[in-house]
């Protein structure tokens, strides 16, 4: 396991290679700004030059070098919808906040739940270096906050939203936090197709595409599937998968 003064040569959540070459990432050691040991294990924020990023148990999962891939989540699932007036969205992880505040900055999004089950990175945003970036949509009163996990919140919730903008992982094909891959199965987006209105959209971020989830949404009973690239600074694209509740 890597230890959070490493640099992971893992790919990044931005789809680049994270070798410490990125841009805005200092050859200096990355400087661990806090450390918490929770019910899923080790979270780490640290700072590596001028990025912020986020370690679980040892594995590289996000900075805030890019985030148009996380953007694009958002908009891409609010194209899909029809013109229905302030449709709500649930967004699933809220990591470094890209994917929030570009939702907050929208005045066309209606309610706009996130769900995060790290009490850390709700903290790193209430009170700690990542509220730079997402204060704004924290304050805003579209916004509430979930502490839970996502999986069992898709599958237990008699709530019911226009748009899912799912971005807990690296993608279907390569989950690294263990539980994740339910949400990608069968029964996952059955939950998942529950959770939606009518007409509503599931969009899945991912690090790659994924024809297997493809199938796998179509199955599900979803319609108008198809997989969005969007080009990143280096590496393989990132994807997002996009499907609609029939209705």
């Amino acid at each position: 396991m890597l230890t959070p003064y490493d640099t992971p040569h893992t790919v990044a959540h931005d789809g680049a290679p994270h070798d410490g070459v990125a841009q805005g990432v200092s050859h200096d050691a990355p400087q661990v700004l806090d450390r918490r040991e929770g019910p899923y294990g080790e979270v780490v924020l640290r700072r590596h030059g001028a990025l912020l990023q986020i370690i679980a148990n040892g594995c590289f999962l996000m900075d805030t070098s890019d985030g148009r891939s996380e953007r694009r989540l958002i908009d891409a699932a609010l194209d899909a919808l029809d013109d229905r007036a302030e449709p709500s969205v649930l967004i699933g992880g809220l990591g470094v906040g890209f994917s929030l505040a570009h939702a907050a900055a929208n005045p066309r999004w209606g309610r706009i739940t996130v769900v995060e089950r790290e009490t850390a990175i709700i903290d790193w945003h209430r009170e700690g270096p990542l509220a730079a970036l997402s204060a704004e949509a924290f304050a805003d009163p579209r916004t509430d906050i979930v502490k839970t996990d996502l999986v069992a919140f898709v599958n237990e919730t008699c709530d019911t939203f226009d748009a899912l903008c799912l971005d807990i992982d690296n993608g279907p094909d390569w989950t690294v936090t263990e539980g994740n891959d339910s949400l990608y199965s069968s029964a996952g987006l059955t939950s998942c197709a529950r959770a939606l209105k009518p007409g509503g959209v599931l969009a899945v971020w991912s690090a790659r595409p994924s024809p297997k989830f493809e199938g796998s949404l179509r199955n599900a009973g979803f319609r108008q599937v198809r997989t969005e690239e969007i080009q990143v600074a280096r590496g393989v694209p990132d994807v997002v998968h996009l499907a609609v509740r029939p209705g």
